[in-house]
Parts: structure tokens; sequence; C-alpha cells
């Protein structure tokens, strides 16, 4: 298989899970974490890793919009992408994935994205006109809202984001698994 080829199938399977955003699911069931791993470990060009998951979520997030749901929603948005770079460079140092691996590094990210779009919103907190407008919102409050068992939209948010991460990583890495056992070539070129 060409080098052309396995670039594509990695790029085809992280837009197909960018729009299963469309898709009705429990609400924060992402596959962002996963994208961001799964394109850190298999994209052999390290800035086309960081690229494609970007690219990819925008284009979902476009598509949100214009079904009339909202795909963008303001400043901490950012923060969400820029939790997804730091996601795909964890990514970056995942060698030979292996089951256990890919499931610590799913949780490792999933950790990182919550510190890092948590932040975000208590940054867009005290932005008069945000979305998140909350003024005298402190940076711990916003942590402790955003823990599982506050209140049962916290729940929603982290169980959702929780599952969304292992589920998606587990479809992404496995399928991929699968598809070099029947194309070795995919193991062998390069993306």
């Amino acid at each position: 298989m060409k080098t052309t080829n396995k670039f594509w199938v990695i790029t085809l399977m992280i837009v197909i899970a960018a729009l299963s955003r469309i898709l009705p699911h429990p609400y924060n069931f992402t596959p962002l974490v996963a994208m961001a791993l799964f394109s850190g470990a298999h994209f052999d060009k390290k800035w086309m890793a960081y690229i494609m998951p970007l690219l990819a979520y925008l284009l979902s997030d476009l598509v949100i919009s214009l079904t009339g749901a909202r795909g963008f929603y303001g400043i901490s948005q950012l923060f969400v992408y820029g939790g997804m770079l730091l996601v795909t460079a964890l990514g970056t140092t995942l060698r030979q994935p292996k089951t256990i691996k890919v499931l610590g590094y799913a949780l490792t990210g999933s950790a990182i994205f919550w510190i890092i779009s948590n932040f975000g919103v208590w940054v867009a907190s005290g932005i008069p006109g945000s979305i998140e407008y909350e003024p005298g919102l402190t940076l711990g409050m916003t942590y402790l809202r955003a823990l599982p068992f506050y209140n049962q939209f916290s729940n929603q948010l982290f169980l959702g984001a929780f599952g969304g991460d292992l589920f998606y990583s587990a479809v992404l890495f496995g399928v991929y698994a699968l598809a070099q056992k029947r194309l070795p070539s995919l193991r062998y070129s390069k993306a």
C-alpha cells in the first residue's frame, strides 16, 4: 500500500470520528481525545498529526452550526482546541499502541483535556458578553463544578467525556489494529 493510502485511511478514520458528533449521543460523549491521541500516534509527519484532528473537529463544528445547533460557542472553545493540541502531543509519545497503554493514554488525555478546557471556562467567565460570563467565578469553583457528583450536570459532562474518550480510543485504535492485520502494508508504509 502506498504512503498516500495509509495517509487517507488515518485521515478518513479521524474525519468519520469527528462527524460522529452529529449523530445522537449522550451529552459530551465525543471523540476529541481519541482523535488527538490516534493522530499523534499514527501520523509520521508530526505537523500533520496536529493539523488533522483540528481540521476534522473544526469541520464537525461547522456542520453542527449549519444544523442550527451551537457548534461555535465562544472564547473557551479556543481552550478546547488547545487541549486537543496537548493531547496530540501526548499521542506522539505513544509507541506501539497496546490495549493497556492506549487505556492509560486515554485516561491521561482525559485529565489533560479536563484541566485545559475548564481553565478556558474560567477565563471566559470574566469576559462580558461571553456565553460563560459569570463575574466573580473563581478558578477553584470552576474546577469544583466540573467534578463528578457536584451536581447532575457535572455528572453528565464528566461521564460523557470520560465514556467518549474510552469508547472512541478503543474504536479508533482497535479498528486500525485490525486493518493492519488484514493489510500488512499499513504497518510498513508512512503517513
